[in-house]
């Protein structure tokens, strides 16, 4: 049965995978991200159901006005999820400028709750629909030089707790830690050492079927893709 999935950060790394995933396997897809240009390819590439809009997570009137779009052309979502994220330079927590912690906190827990904010009010008429919120291996333990990232996915984590415990019965709200792959992100904390890990593709083979088979059963759990 084909559901409808939004994915926020689709513009490259597992955002982008997803795209291709879950289309080669008949649902369709309304994504959205920064860079206007990867969008339209991906509009010409994949074309009508789908829908993919150039907008910064972070502007509530944009999302607002994308949601809007979304569920009329679309209806709610099956699956809502929050994957866009960005990370700082690994640099002493002290280090960090101030416009780069207002960008990650802006992205990674503003956005969230932004997408949110707009797309769960129509899921929730009809009690259906599953929230997935991308944490990471840093929202669960802490590494030195990321202390930004970690407090953003830490923040995921609870928010998601608490979003959990507000849904009605058949609807579902998790954070899920991904795992290590070999993104852009990860290759900006990791340096060579990314390479040791599976590329976006490669995971989105195995990450893909297991989205799909959340339900409201796992509501408020903390979830890890399994590779």
């Amino acid at each position: 049965m084909s559901k409808v999935i939004v994915i926020t950060g689709v513009t490259q790394g597992l955002g982008r995978a997803m795209v291709s995933e879950f289309i080669a396997a008949g649902h369709t897809v309304a994504g959205c991200g920064r860079s206007p240009e990867p969008l339209a390819e991906l509009s010409d590439q994949f074309g009508k159901p789908h829908h993919f809009t150039a907008l910064d997570i972070a502007d509530d009137q944009a999302v607002q006005a994308w949601a809007d779009s979304v569920i009329a052309e679309l209806g709610p979502p099956d699956l809502l999820l929050n994957n866009a994220a960005v990370i700082n330079e690994n640099a002493a927590l002290w280090e960090i400028p101030a416009a780069d912690i207002d960008s990650i906190i802006d992205v990674n827990i503003k956005g969230t709750i932004n997408t949110i904010r707009h797309f769960v009010p129509a899921m929730l008429q009809s009690e259906s629909g599953v929230i997935v919120n991308f944490s990471s291996g840093w929202g669960r333990s802490a590494s030195g030089e990321v202390a930004s990232y970690c407090a953003t996915k830490w923040a995921v984590e609870g928010l998601t707790q608490s979003l959990a415990q507000e849904l009605p019965p058949g609807m579902a709200a998790v954070p899920l830690n991904p795992g290590i792959i070999n993104t852009r992100l990860l290759q900006s904390c990791f340096g060579s050492h990314a390479d040791h890990y599976p590329t976006a593709e490669e995971w989105a083979e195995v990450a893909v079927p297991y989205l799909l088979g959340l339900s409201a059963r796992d509501n408020g759990q903390s979830l890890t893709v399994p590779v």
